[in-house]
């Protein structure tokens, strides 16, 4: 018997709704310059790396999820909250933003709605979401 789910009961994170490619940061250098060129903010759970550029056509937004945050299991899971967050957002980010989202070690305790707060408070302060109105 084989399981079959609705789409409005499918979880974010399963196949077919995917974090889009064209929105993934993933060349090494492109981390390296946010980091040396670009600025960033921290709060407690994550810290937000911001470089505006021309070579991009729409956001590109990366995580990392070091050994600090926890095992394969933990890090995994707040991967898949971080990038379940960025996906309902990343359609109001402005084009040529490169962004790099770091886990601290307290993200593996928090809850999906802690991140969320936590992501929406820095990319406000930042300036790449729209203020609360």
């Amino acid at each position: 018997m084989s399981r079959s789910t609705s789409p409005d009961t499918q979880k974010p994170d399963s196949v077919g709704q995917r974090f889009p490619k064209y929105a993934r940061l993933t060349e090494t250098r492109d981390f390296a310059k946010v980091r040396e060129q670009g600025k960033s903010i921290q709060a407690s759970l994550i810290r937000v790396g911001l470089l505006r550029t021309e070579e991009v056509s729409s956001a590109k937004v990366g995580l990392i999820t070091s050994k600090r945050v926890g095992g394969a299991v933990v890090r995994n899971k707040v991967r898949r909250r971080l990038r379940g967050i960025i996906k309902s957002c990343i359609a109001e980010i402005p084009s040529g933003f490169l962004v790099v989202i770091v886990a601290k070690s307290a993200a593996a305790r928090a809850t999906f709605e802690q991140l969320r707060a936590e992501w929406l408070l820095l990319a406000r302060r930042l300036s790449i979401l729209p203020p609360l109105e």
